[in-house]
């Protein structure tokens, strides 16, 4: 196979309709739906989703005015962008399932090694969008301190490979949650973000505090925490490289992916837009595995 566009999603396109999709009609238990079937399936609405962000498309009426040119050739049937809004918010557990479906398939999921970071997403920047946004609530202010700045919006919490799968991932208001209560329940209430025991979880000196290093230890979880000592501690050996390389992941969601150009205005759609950038970066780690590029995270072959 080729490292271009097209290629990646015909690929994608057969995951989703001989794997992804069946299985999750059957986890869900859902059958077809009756009556006429739909002018564009749901397979094709996530190969969409995923074309506009890997060709950086963060506004959904240019990326279908766009789409006859770019990917027309493969879905000539488009919908308007009302019914892609509506049909891509419903479709948001399905592009959860098909980013988790991808990152077991990679390579780089089977090892008992995984990153873990916040990084902030903004979802406004005036007073007043803060006290009337439909995020009233579940955004808040925060303090990202790497770059010495406040902002109103969310925490996104990604647990990930070394090569950028991204393996586990949640959201939190900033104001109610810190990075520490944030992974507690990342790991408790979605089983599905949970390494496999025995997994080494790399991580800042935010994560640090005797109470939480026990609880990632215990029976359940089993991981074991490395993160660089705090100023009242000892030195200890810290795998810098590690830390830069989420960092690198962070920097490619945010600036090759958009995901802080989300345009999220609504709770449901905050939370698509955000998955809908994390399955692109999958869909393009897993293509790169299957064909063999050297670099796993690298996009340039899919933005143009």
């Amino acid at each position: 196979m080729d490292a271009d566009l097209d290629t990646l999603l015909i690929a994608l396109y057969v995951a989703l309709d001989d794997h992804i999709i069946p299985a999750y009609r059957a986890a869900a238990g859902r059958v077809r739906r009756l009556g006429r079937p739909q002018v564009v399936t749901d397979a094709e609405l996530v190969c969409l989703a995923v074309a506009q962000v890997l060709l950086r498309y963060d506004d959904e009426r240019r990326w279908l005015r766009a789409a006859p040119s770019r990917v027309g050739h493969l879905f000539p049937r488009l919908l308007r962008q009302s019914e892609y809004n509506a049909r891509l918010k419903a479709a948001a557990p399905l592009l959860e399932a098909a980013l988790r479906w991808l990152a077991a398939q990679t390579p780089g999921s089977a090892e008992l090694l995984r990153l873990a970071d916040g990084t902030p997403v903004p979802c406004g920047a005036s007073r007043t969008t803060a006290m009337r946004s439909d995020l009233f609530g579940w955004a808040g202010y925060g303090y990202e301190a790497a770059h010495s700045r406040w902002y109103w919006g969310v925490k996104l919490m990604l647990i990930a490979t070394v090569d950028g799968t991204v393996t586990g991932f949640g959201l939190a208001n900033p104001k109610l949650v810190g990075e520490r209560e944030q992974t507690r329940q990342l790991l408790t209430k979605q089983p599905a973000n949970l390494p496999e025991p025995g997994t080494v979880l790399v991580a800042d000196k935010g994560f640090a505090g005797e109470d939480f290093e026990q609880f990632l230890a215990g029976e359940d979880r089993k991981l074991l925490l490395v993160r660089p000592a705090r100023a009242n501690e000892k030195p200890r050996s810290f795998p810098n490289w590690l830390r830069q390389r989420i960092e690198a992941i962070i920097w490619t969601l945010k600036n090759q992916l958009g995901l802080e150009r989300h345009g999220g205005r609504v709770p449901t759609g905050l939370w698509t837009r955000i998955v809908q950038r994390l399955l692109a970066l999958n869909t393009a780690i897993w293509h790169n595995w299957s064909i063999g590029a050297p670099v796993k995270r690298s996009l340039i072959a899919y933005d143009h």
